[in-house]
């Protein structure tokens, strides 16, 4: 099978730091493709997302920053640019620079300065707006090189002109002899000069690693592109550690450690896939509604299966994993609904959901009536999670065939609806029996339940959270839809 018609994380225009988010992605819509029970990736359904990362779209990779944005409306409404004129010297685009007596690191300066403005002034849009755009990014580029010439120690400048290099590529028409991989390399060397200047400047770290990763795109699977992801991902690492309160730079981060792992020995991959699932969730717990990074998660999760399956024995199942990933593409398409890459996929993957339930497992719970009950009265007994909210099961039911509110009439079983949650969170308190702690507050109190394992915990923690984030925007007919149409 192609690897058009498998879904794979797709790449997003989405705009660094909150700068907006198009409805659109870049990925196609995938094709209809067989039951996921073959053997080989090719025609399993969901591709390992970090082997095929142009079929299930990889949500939220940024391309292009928020202050460039800004920048080209300044620009455009100063009416500066408009006039096709600049205040600047135009004698070698770095304003003053060639003037009568100019030292020789100004003469060095120059010539630097050059070749990325002989770049940006190569770059033809592929539309009259695109060469429009491209006449202000020019303007603003000769804007910040004489700002360098008058201060070489500012790194706003620097930072700025980079801005105005990785907006350029995205503006190359593909027709053109223009090198966007030029103009990337450019920029990442405005971005490693204003970070010596500045250590602190974090766009700049979140920026240069987007570059980056854009030129390891470029590369295929490469020994090149490695070295250029474990780059980008290192400017993520540096972004992340000035801000930790960036989902977007963590779920970054996340794709850039699944392109990797389809690149280096497989010995490395494990590692590598789990810590890319621990960027995905960080940055869904700073922002329970941040459908990309829930739909990457579910796409490396599917990956993980996969592997899974290929490479362990007949008694490792990876149904678990393939379950896991099902949640969360599901909890991405109720939040956004529109999206066809999340439509697609869910095709695939809602037979692996234990329908008609988003999540069902085991945890150990104290009797529904006696929430401080000593250990021994505590027990082990299956829950079952859907839009409405977290039901334990009757042992002698069968989940499949009852509705959440009908089940265990003849004895009290704990449920907790939606509506009535306040929060969830993991819970270490010594007096909870051994386990992983789970604490659900509610309008009622809090409920008090262990799972069997940490990981485990990871999942409940999840599937609840965002069954209450869907719920709170307004979503859950769409998760309804999901699991019981």
């Amino acid at each position: 099978m192609e690897d058009s018609a498998r879904p794979t994380p797709a790449d997003s225009a989405e705009l660094p730091n909150g700068a907006g988010m198009p409805e659109a992605v870049v990925a196609p819509a995938a094709a209809e493709p067989p039951a996921p029970e073959a053997e080989e990736g090719e025609e399993s359904g969901i591709a390992n997302d970090s082997e095929t990362n142009a079929a299930l779209g990889a949500e939220g990779e940024v391309s292009r920053p928020l202050t460039m944005r800004e920048l080209l409306g300044e620009l455009k409404d100063s009416g500066e640019a408009s006039s096709g004129r600049s205040t600047i010297s135009e004698g070698n685009g770095i304003g003053s620079a060639g003037a009568e007596g100019a030292s020789q690191d100004s003469l060095q300066f120059s010539s630097h300065h050059d070749v990325a403005m002989d770049l940006i002034n190569s770059v033809t849009g592929v539309d009259e707006e695109g060469r429009s755009r491209q006449r202000i990014l020019s303007f603003a580029a000769k804007r910040y090189v004489s700002a360098i010439e008058r201060n070489p120690e500012d790194p706003d400048a620097y930072y700025n002109w980079a801005l105005v290099l990785q907006e350029s590529a995205d503006n190359v028409d593909p027709d053109s002899s223009s090198s966007k991989d030029s103009l990337l390399e450019e920029a990442c060397k405005k971005y490693a000069e204003a970070t010596r200047l500045c250590p602190t400047l974090y766009d700049a770290y979140y920026n240069w690693a987007i570059a980056i990763a854009d030129r390891a795109k470029m590369r295929g699977r490469t020994k090149e592109a490695e070295e250029l992801w474990k780059q980008a991902i290192m400017n993520y690492d540096k972004a992340v550690q000035l801000n930790w309160n960036s989902p977007q730079a963590l779920n970054n981060w996340g794709l850039g450690l699944q392109e990797l792992s389809a690149i280096v020995p497989a010995r490395d991959k494990q590692t590598i896939i789990k810590t890319a699932i621990s960027k995905f969730r960080s940055a869904i717990q700073l922002q329970f509604d941040f459908h990309r990074a829930i739909y990457n998660l579910g796409t490396v999760l599917y990956g993980l299966a996969e592997d899974t399956m290929r490479s362990a024995g007949p008694d490792v199942s990876p149904n678990d994993l393939y379950s896991q990933s099902a949640i969360y593409v599901a909890a991405a398409h109720a939040l956004k609904p529109n999206y066809s890459v999340y439509r697609s996929a869910l095709r695939l993957v809602r037979s692996m959901l234990p329908l008609p339930y988003l999540k069902a497992g085991y945890l150990t719970a104290p009797p529904a009536d006696n929430t401080i009950a000593p250990h021994k009265h505590w027990e082990r007994s299956e829950f079952v999670l859907n839009h409405e909210g977290l039901q334990q099961v009757n042992a002698s039911e069968s989940p499949s065939s009852k509705s959440l509110g009908h089940m265990g009439r003849s004895k009290k079983y704990i449920k907790v609806a939606v509506a009535d949650m306040v929060s969830v969170s993991a819970c270490s308190d010594l007096t909870l029996p051994p386990g992983a702690g789970l604490c659900i507050e509610t309008i009622h109190g809090p409920l008090f339940l262990v799972a069997d394992t940490w990981e485990s915990l990871d999942g409940w923690l999840d599937a609840i959270r965002l069954v209450y984030t869907i719920f709170a925007r307004g979503k859950s007919d769409v998760l309804a839809g999901i699991i019981t149409g």
